[in-house]
């Protein structure tokens, strides 16, 4: 039984990391030792599980099937583990978090050492990009998504709101004019992930409406299409937290006061469904709720610097 479920680790491995190779400095073997189990395992099974050439390794109906299955194993052999081990008082292992690139890089990266102060055993790897990463094939403990996940697979914790902003730099408004309502959008170059897509809004009454935006540059990054807004280019549909230092001095302005766009996208953590989370996940979700709370500080007023005080000269 222990050579089976070694062998059945081992294979859920090469498949999450896609190469033996990998598998083998993730599990700390040879690259052979991780071959010969996989050949065992196949040669108990009496099938083959994987197609293996030198450059990739592609799983077969049968290997995509078993694992499936061993995945649905492995995951209950952890929530046993964690659930024995959820008393312990300090959280510790590996924690691996899949994150938009740039919110990682703006308002999760700066909380590590004040995680890593808290939480010295737990070892976290972060994974910063800004495509949707498939958390249980890739090995992930969790994601954080900013999205509407109302036909999400995957349990959810809300971590805090994402309240979004139609923009654009002073240069381009004063070439091109300021919308007034959301169809005045049609007659901009809108800047977004896609050539033509449309941008829900509610109006100031709470009426929902959709308008069908189009511009000349698209782009899948979040960053660069901020950079874009920025250097004039266009109107871009934008996130508070990305954009408010930029509002706050200026170089873009807020624009169609009163309508709100986008308003079922939120900034979730996800995580496969376990009934006990292991307490390192469950540490680093609670962590990120305290730390953004259901009004983050990308949203609070900035506070008012005192106005410096002009001192009486002295009397001659």
């Amino acid at each position: 039984m222990a050579d089976a479920l070694q062998e059945i680790t081992v294979f859920a491995k090469i498949v999450g990391t896609g190469s033996l190779s990998a598998a083998a400095r993730d599990l700390g073997m040879s690259p052979a030792v991780v071959s010969r189990r996989l050949a065992a395992l196949e040669a108990r099974l009496g099938v083959r599980l994987v197609n293996r050439t030198t450059r990739s390794l592609h799983l077969t109906d049968e290997g995509a099937a078993y694992y499936e299955t061993c995945s649905r194993v492995i995951a209950d052999i952890e929530e046993a583990d964690a659930a024995v081990s959820a008393g312990r008082a300090d959280p510790r292992g590996i924690l691996r978090v899949a994150l938009p690139a740039s919110f990682g890089n703006q308002h999760v990266a700066p909380l590590v050492p004040r995680f890593a102060e808290r939480y010295p055993d737990v070892q976290l790897a972060l994974s910063l990009s800004d495509r949707t990463v498939n958390v249980v094939e890739e090995g992930f403990d969790l994601a954080i998504r900013i999205a509407d996940l109302a036909d999400s697979s995957l349990a959810a914790r809300k971590l805090a709101p994402n309240r979004r902003v139609v923009c654009a730099s002073p240069a381009y408004l004063r070439r091109y004019g300021a919308p007034r309502t959301p169809e005045d959008l049609i007659k901009h170059n809108c800047l977004a992930t896609d050539f033509s897509m449309n941008w829900d809004y509610r109006d100031p009454d709470g009426k929902p409406g959709s308008v069908r935006v189009a511009g000349r540059y698209a782009c899948d990054n979040w960053e660069v299409l901020r950079e874009w807004a920025l250097a004039g280019l266009g109107v871009a549909l934008k996130s508070t937290w990305d954009v408010r230092r930029h509002l706050e001095d200026g170089s873009l302005v807020s624009l169609l006061p009163g309508y709100t766009f986008a308003t079922d996208v939120a900034i979730y953590a996800v995580y496969p469904h376990r009934r006990h989370l292991p307490a390192k996940t469950r540490a680093f979700i609670e962590f990120l709720a305290e730390s953004f709370g259901p009004e983050p500080y990308w949203d609070r007023p900035a506070p008012r610097q005192p106005k410096p005080r002009i001192k009486a000269r002295p009397a001659v």
